[in-house]
């Protein structure tokens, strides 16, 4: 068993003592910052995202809610700082923005590292882990094997609401033998009153879709790919169904398939494609080539990689919620942070709605960040000639702006900005190309391919402009027109960079309406 409540004091938190209840034979030693003053303060730490209080973390894992709780698990290293010794971390939330950490859920074992996967409330208790008055949580992940070269799909469950975790004595309960079989996410098919799970054959560029009864027992229905990006191996695939906003009764699946390398802007991305799903085969609702140039990209930043749905999350007959991890594997070991190494997007909306006469996929932050508003500013009907520095500034902000593009050749705003810095999101209109670019902000030389300039089609309704942009102590986030073009990316600007400026080149433009939010850290409670 796992030993709690072994600690000593120590400058700067509590050490605490933990017995690993599946590695037997370790002990390991894991800080718990609790000073007040300076928990989450240090340099790039993000204020209103999360990250791990130390040490590495990739995908988001096991994303399901349960008893009024969002629990969010992820890869973690709990050793170090560099991807190794793959274990699930845990944090929970009511409200996606405020989280508390847990214990760490499942430990890698002499044997088998933790690689991802997802987790269901098993209502019905079907798999016969749990009583109907007291259903099983269940936990899907890959079991990657470290001498066999194998992957394979196991299990673990809670029955105390997620606190301790068991692993299935029966496990594996889907081996095919493969070294890349990985990523299972699992939901609950009420049509035909089964599980079903999607699963990438990475290296073939493929996803399987499998059926079971009781989540132990799985039977192989189909297979989709390769189709789209693929150039590199295929990863954590997500297959859920989402109404098309303005068309009551219709109905699309959306499946994402992550791919790496091979993404929008080199190294790791995410596509998506959208159509059908009978229970056993997901069909596209457009033929799809085999090609980079064909995919449809759900992130055209750098960051954003390995998102999956919550389970069972309120609202999700109308939207899905996501988040994915804010980072990319070109260069995700050698990000200037310490003592933690990585850290999640913003929680999203998801939805699908008819853009210019084609389905997209649509993404919004999710409303409850409204509630670390704090110090307000307006602008509303100016011109824009040149570059005019604004009064806004901080390292924590939300913008949202409407600009007429007007005569002008560029148009856009400069967040972060500082002696030599800054981080621009402009809109060339002759290409009808928005852009983000990232080459002057701030520490970008620990990488050769982190300095990038990244851009996507966005055709603009009567020549309006629409941005919502989140800005972190170390990341932008933007949301372009109705949400179907986003930029997720990685900054490192010094501390004093905190300007804002709005920027016209080549001719006029006009702002309708600028307004902006400085945004409380998500962290003080906790």
């Amino acid at each position: 068993m796992r030993c709690h409540g072994a600690k000593a004091l120590w400058v700067g938190g509590y050490l605490e003592v933990r017995l690993n209840r599946q590695s037997k034979n370790k002990t390991t030693l894991m800080p718990n910052y609790m000073n007040a003053i300076t928990y989450y303060q240090e340099r790039y730490r993000p204020q209103y995202h999360f990250s791990p209080e130390r040490n590495w973390m990739n995908d988001p894992n096991g994303l399901v809610y349960a008893h009024g709780l969002y629990h969010l698990f992820y890869q973690h290293n709990p050793l170090g700082d560099q991807w190794g010794h793959m274990s699930w971390g845990h944090a929970v939330s009511r409200d996606l923005v405020h989280w508390q950490h847990w214990p760490v859920a499942l430990w890698e074992t002499d044997e088998v590292m933790i690689f991802s996967g997802s987790a269901v409330l098993d209502v019905y208790n079907t798999s016969g882990l749990g009583t109907l008055d007291n259903p099983p949580l269940v936990a899907i992940y890959t079991g990657h094997y470290k001498t066999m070269e194998k992957q394979a799909q196991h299990l673990a469950y809670s029955l105390d609401r997620g606190r301790s975790w068991i692993p299935y004595a029966g496990n594996p309960v889907l081996d095919i033998g493969e070294r890349d079989f990985r990523d299972p996410k699992v939901f609950w098919h009420a049509p035909e009153a089964q599980w079903i799970m999607v699963v990438a054959l990475a290296a073939a560029r493929k996803i399987q879709i499998y059926a079971s009864k009781n989540l132990k027992e799985w039977t192989l229905r189909s297979t989709f790919g390769p189709a789209g990006a693929v150039e590199g191996v295929w990863e954590c695939p997500d297959l859920f169904p989402l109404l098309v906003e303005g068309e009551p009764g219709s109905v699309r699946w959306v499946l994402k398939v992550d791919v790496n390398p091979g993404g929008p802007t080199g190294g790791s991305g995410s596509q998506y494609f959208i159509g059908y799903f009978d229970g056993s085969r997901f069909t596209p609702e457009e033929p799809v080539a085999v090609g980079q140039a064909h995919a449809r990209w759900v992130d055209y930043g750098a960051d954003f990689y390995a998102a999956i749905t919550w389970f069972g999350a309120p609202g999700e007959d109308l939207y899905r919620l996501w988040v994915g991890w804010m980072n990319n594997w070109l260069y995700a070991h050698a990000i200037p942070t310490s003592p933690w190494r990585g850290q999640l997007s913003l929680a999203r909306r998801v939805s699908l709605r008819r853009i210019g006469g084609r389905l997209h996929l649509v993404q919004a932050p999710v409303p409850s960040l409204s509630t670390l508003r704090q110090r307000y500013w307006a602008i509303e009907n100016q011109p824009i000639v040149g570059e005019q520095r604004l009064a806004i500034q901080g390292k924590t902000l939300e913008l949202i702006a409407a600009f007429v593009v007007g005569k002008a050749r560029v148009v856009g705003l400069k967040v972060r900005v500082g002696e030599g810095e800054e981080t621009v999101i402009g809109y060339e209109v002759a290409t009808q190309r928005i852009f983000v670019d990232r080459k002057r902000s701030g520490l970008v030389a620990f990488h050769p391919k982190f300095a990038t300039r990244k851009e996507a089609k966005l055709p603009l309704e009567e020549g309006k402009l629409r941005l919502r942009v989140f800005v972190d102590w170390s990341s932008v986030e933007v949301f372009a027109g109705e949400g179907q073009v986003v930029f997720t990316e990685l900054i490192f600007p010094k501390p004093e960079s905190e300007g804002v400026v709005m920027f016209a080149e080549g001719g006029e433009a006009h702002l309708v309406s600028l307004e902006a939010w400085e945004l409380a850290s998500g962290w003080k409670a906790m």
